[in-house]
């Protein structure tokens, strides 16, 4: 069975933003892309462990703010160097106007 949980309302984040959650011991980012699509990875890059959701999101990609590797949030794929480790990624619902994460 899925747990789903509750991260947040959809107005608040951004178009082309993203936002940190946090539950339990574990860091996540929810991104909101162009198309009002949400989705959800790991809240730490995979090369030093910094905030995803303080960085750059353009189109599909979130860049690191601290060495500028990034990725595509939609699959996890580490698309620029120093990121050569994938994200974990989340299914994502929005149910009346709540976005939530199967975790």
């Amino acid at each position: 069975m899925t747990d789903w949980i509750t991260a947040c309302k959809l107005d608040d984040i951004e178009q082309e933003g993203a936002i940190r959650f946090d539950h339990g011991s574990r860091t996540y980012a929810i991104y909101r892309a162009p198309d009002d699509s949400v989705w959800c990875t790991a809240g730490l890059c995979t090369h030093e462990a910094i905030h995803l959701a303080d960085g750059l999101v353009m189109d599909f990609e979130v860049e690191c703010p601290k060495h500028s590797g990034a990725f595509d949030y939609r699959t996890g794929e580490a698309l620029r160097l120093p990121a050569c480790e994938n994200l974990r990624t989340y299914p994502v619902e929005v149910v009346d106007g709540e976005v939530r994460v199967a975790l």
